[in-house]
């Protein structure tokens, strides 16, 4: 089961680095970043000008679909059914789990038929309520970002209970920060939540 916040908490303090903080996330180096330091203050960066909006993977024969190129890793798959994948991202991170369902077919958000919009409802729904239900999960958000590749992906972000800065969008970012957890603590909840979801069908593989 996930760890109480207690334990997180203890990882994090052996984490610190010797001026009180922990490591920047590589997210700090990225473009689209929106904070900078100056005169020694956060304030956010200047913002670049209007431009045209680079093709997404899978938009153009130089950024092929990954995922309709390479398949799916079996490795990293917790659940999956004829149309849908639901996969972890191969290790431990900071929050207690990450999963992203995908459509097995390249199509994106607003491209699903009445079907399979209803059918991501119930799936959402499911995930939702037996990631919740495990003990020390504070909540879970759910995210839909589509400006890196156009193959329907929805994220789920279970955050620990009781640590009270890891809230909202921001335990996306915490995600990165936090040192990542105990593999076998990982594993076991992600064995868990497949084979609480494969009730509905499908398969559980994790």
């Amino acid at each position: 089961m996930p760890e109480p916040a207690e334990d997180v908490y203890a990882r994090i303090v052996e984490a610190v680095g010797p001026d009180g903080h922990l490591p920047m996330p590589a997210q700090g180096g990225w473009d689209i970043f929106p904070w900078t330091v100056v005169d020694g203050v956060i304030a956010p960066r200047t913002l670049a000008p209007p431009a045209d909006e680079e093709p997404r993977y899978g938009e153009s024969p130089d950024k092929p679909c990954g995922l309709c190129q390479d398949g799916v890793d079996a490795a990293r798959v917790v659940w999956e059914d004829e149309l849908w994948v639901l996969t972890h991202h191969g290790a431990p991170s900071g929050l207690p789990l990450v999963l992203t369902l995908s459509t097995r077919e390249h199509q994106d958000m607003g491209e699903l038929d009445d079907e399979l919009a209803s059918q991501l409802g119930r799936i959402t729904n499911r995930l939702v309520r037996i990631i919740e239900n495990l003990p020390h999960i504070g909540r879970v958000h759910v995210n839909r970002w589509g400006d890196g590749g156009s193959h329907f992906h929805q994220w789920f972000f279970a955050r620990t209970a009781r640590l009270p800065h890891v809230l909202g969008s921001t335990a996306v970012d915490w995600d990165d920060i936090i040192p990542p957890g105990p593999e076998d603590v990982w594993r076991a909840d992600l064995h868990l939540v497949a084979t609480k979801l494969a009730n509905w069908g499908g398969d559980a593989r994790a």
